[in-house]
């Protein structure tokens, strides 16, 4: 019932505060995000102590790997929600925390099945729960953010929808209407006697479908225009932990299809698409005028990381993308945040309006260098150590020549970033900011997640290591 109670407890702080207002509503959005930590925590401990947690005769599911993403989803809610307070304290509150909360729900409901059709239509839910979320400030800009989020998104979705279909029709093809056939574990099972053809176009369809979720090149053109108009708390949960669900999905089909057809087909696609997403974020990190859309380039560029992890394969690629998976929320929902506190205080979003944060700013600029520079991959921040072992699986391979290619457009991306931070931090003021928020409390979920970066990067807490090994084991069978 562990589960079971998990998703409840973010859909009744959604229900509950539907009607709240003032401190009411705040009080019901704090104790909501506090317990889906405690609770997505527990189910993470839980799984990785034991065996998987099964509710309602296996419809909910949830092993290491979505204990994984459970736990990542609860954390960075948990930071994102601690930031929603001080945003809405300069504007109406509206139906922001029902809306936060239901994301938070559907999120959680997509890695928590094992149902094939139930996550189809969790990962569709997190679409429609947000998109209000994106339009929150119902300026021309957002709406046209929000439009062109949720058109994207649902013909990506329509197209996944498409591959989950033949995967179906594989299944009653070589073995009748089974029981459960559109259940991972089942279809684990069948998967050496699947169709390989259909297999194959099948997982075409749910690359292209999840990876326009996911953020991939070149179906990535709805993020920067989401992500830079929607609200800071909303920005850190889309790219720290939603971009991640549309991997995730792809993840549960890769090692059906490799039993199926080989694990050569998925690599090319994997590998192609990464390669692609680091050089479309390359080339717009040293163009983009605009801090949150350079962040959401930013986020395509990991994406492609963890695409090249997945591609290049074996334990350590695998680990290394899904310790980058991690180590990318963290980091990125921490620069969302902040960039949310900057564009308060300036009033704008442009880099060319923000200059001299670190003298007119010192704390917000701190975090938001620190942040950056773990974005960049420099040690000792945790996605140095992930990064080295996705190049380092690509090299051991084989993968020489992807590698290199990707790894050269991987500093230019990083020189773009770089170029751009320096300019907000140590460029010259343009105009002078409101008061800066200082204090331990608004200081203390953001240095919560650095040191969870530096302890990532420095030496892995405990658990660390076999948690990567059981979600390897069922990735890499």
């Amino acid at each position: 019932m562990m589960l079971v109670a998990l998703l409840v407890i973010p859909l009744a702080g959604a229900v509950l505060s539907w009607r709240a207002v003032g401190r009411l509503a705040t009080t019901l959005h704090t104790a909501t995000a506090v317990l889906t930590l405690v609770g997505a925590l527990a189910v993470a401990v839980t799984v990785n102590r034991g065996e998987p947690l099964v509710a309602f005769d296996g419809f909910l599911r949830a092993d290491a790997l979505s204990a994984w993403m459970i736990a990542l989803i609860g954390i960075v809610g948990a930071l994102a929600a601690s930031e929603a307070p001080r945003y809405l304290a300069h504007t109406a509150p509206g139906r922001f925390y029902p809306l936060f909360h239901l994301f938070v729900f559907t999120m959680l409901l997509a890695v928590s099945t094992d149902d094939v059709g139930l996550m189809w239509v969790a990962v569709e839910g997190t679409t429609l729960a947000s998109v209000f979320l994106v339009n929150f400030d119902r300026t021309r800009a957002s709406l046209e953010a929000s439009y062109k989020y949720l058109l994207i998104c649902s013909v990506g979705i329509a197209i996944a929808f498409l591959g989950t279909v033949l995967v179906y029709f594989a299944g009653i093809e070589q073995f009748g209407d089974e029981v459960h056939d559109l259940r991972w574990t089942t279809l684990l099972l069948l998967a050496p006697g699947l169709s390989p053809r259909v297999i194959e176009l099948a997982f075409v369809f749910v690359v292209v479908g999840y990876g326009t979720k996911a953020g991939l090149a070149p179906m990535h053109t709805w993020l920067p225009d989401a992500h830079s108009e929607a609200p800071a708390p909303v920005s850190a949960l889309m790219s720290g932990v939603l971009l991640s669900v549309g991997i995730y999905a792809i993840l549960r089909f890769k090692p059906v299809v490799d039993a199926a057809a080989g694990p050569g087909f998925t690599r090319g696609i994997l590998l192609a698409l990464g390669v692609l997403s680091v050089a479309v974020a390359a080339a717009f990190l040293w163009t983009s005028p605009n801090y949150k859309r350079m962040l959401a380039y930013s986020s395509v560029e990991h994406i492609g990381l963890v695409c090249l992890g997945l591609g290049f394969g074996g334990a350590l690629g695998t680990s290394g993308a899904l310790l980058h998976v991690a180590n990318h929320a963290l980091a990125k929902s921490v620069g969302f945040l902040l960039s949310g506190r900057i564009r308060a205080a300036y009033g704008s979003a442009e880099i060319t309006a923000v200059g001299g944060l670190m003298v007119r700013m010192p704390q917000t600029g701190t975090a938001f260098m620190a942040a950056m520079l773990a974005l960049i991959g420099l040690p000792p921040f945790g996605l140095f150590v992930s990064e080295v072992m996705i190049f380092g699986a690509g090299f051991a391979q084989g993968f020489r020549a992807v590698a290199g290619v990707a790894l050269v457009l991987l500093v230019i991306a990083f020189a773009g970033l770089l170029r751009g931070v320096h300019a907000i931090l140590y460029g010259p003021p343009v105009r002078e900011p409101a008061v800066e928020i200082s204090g331990w409390r608004p200081a203390l979920p953001v240095a919560a997640a650095l040191a969870l970066l530096l302890l990532t990067g420095l030496a892995w807490p405990p658990g660390l290591g076999d948690a990567l090994d059981r979600i390897v084991a069922i990735v890499v069978p």
